[in-house]
């Protein structure tokens, strides 16, 4: 039998790359648009670009309010990326070596929790927060108040499961012939995990880490709800500023953000090729590689 013609291929083909141009240009215009109004040289709210300028970065970074979001932000990111790196990957571990019923059950309330909206966690911890310090009160007469522990609280209770993901889909990968044979050495556990489990896990855990401190650093629903007085984020102030009209100084300030994140991706990536090279490994290097084995 001749085989049949293909002659809608071409066009088939042709009218994918322009559908994935199109996907690509809706998704990343918007931020050209803000990064490019950062510099706009224009003294208020303007809709046109009037010309090149550094002056709105000036004067975000000697707006004292801006500075204090930020510090505040990083007051709460870094913790929370630390715990959450910590308790993600220790029950990670935990999880590796219990039974496939205990597993399987803890493994779907960690996805459940990534799935369920992030508006009903923050709800449900702004609900527990207040129910906890009220009884605490009763109790003990302390009254304790929303701030920094309650957002860095909240963030970890998310991040974590994020982290726990990322290194169970590292370990699942992972050829425990190593571990197996460094036993049959007489190593200790202690030094088991030193020199052979957690080199392999730190590609997951670095970009764990990353993740939860971006997810913190930016977060905006989690931190209104459980947020108290002088602990605004960065993320609040751009949204309190976004509703008296967006200016230079709100572009400006989103451009840092941006900047920000992108280089701690960079340097993360940096580190992860530096320590694989370093192990003699080349391939599976990356991040990316990381986040999609979830």
């Amino acid at each position: 039998m001749r085989r049949g013609t293909d002659r809608f291929g071409s066009l088939v083909e042709v009218w994918f790359r322009v559908h994935a141009g199109l996907v690509y240009v809706f998704l990343y215009a918007p931020i050209l648009v803000v990064v490019l109004f950062a510099f706009n040289d224009t003294k208020g709210v303007a809709a046109r670009f009037e010309g090149f300028s550094m002056r709105w970065f000036e004067i975000a970074l000697d707006d004292p309010v801006v500075l204090k979001s930020l510090t505040n932000s990083f007051i709460v990111a870094i913790p929370n990326a630390i715990l959450a790196t910590a308790f993600g990957t220790m029950a990670a571990l935990g999880l590796q070596r219990a039974s496939r019923g205990i597993r399987t059950a803890f493994e779907g309330l960690t996805y459940m929790s990534v799935i369920v909206p992030e508006i009903v966690i923050a709800l449900a911890t702004l609900v527990l927060f207040a129910t906890g310090f009220d009884a605490i009160e009763s109790a003990t007469g302390i009254k304790l108040r929303f701030g920094y522990p309650t957002i860095i609280a909240a963030h970890v209770l998310f991040n974590t499961s994020l982290v726990l993901l990322l290194v169970r889909a590292r370990l699942s990968g992972m050829d425990r012939t190593l571990a197996d044979a460094s036993e049959d050495l007489f190593a200790t556990p202690w030094r088991t995990f030193r020199q052979i489990t957690f080199p392999l896990l730190l590609p997951a855990i670095v970009a764990g880490f990353l993740l939860s401190f971006t997810f913190s650093f930016d977060d905006y629903v989690i931190t209104t709800f459980v947020s108290g007085p002088g602990s605004s984020t960065l993320p609040l102030f751009i949204f309190g500023q976004v509703r008296r009209g967006v200016t230079p100084e709100t572009n400006a300030v989103a451009t840092m953000i941006l900047g920000f994140t992108l280089a701690m991706l960079l340097v993360g990536q940096a580190v992860l090729t530096w320590q694989a090279r370093r192990a003699g490994r080349r391939g599976d290097t990356g991040m990316a590689s990381v986040v999609t084995e979830t």
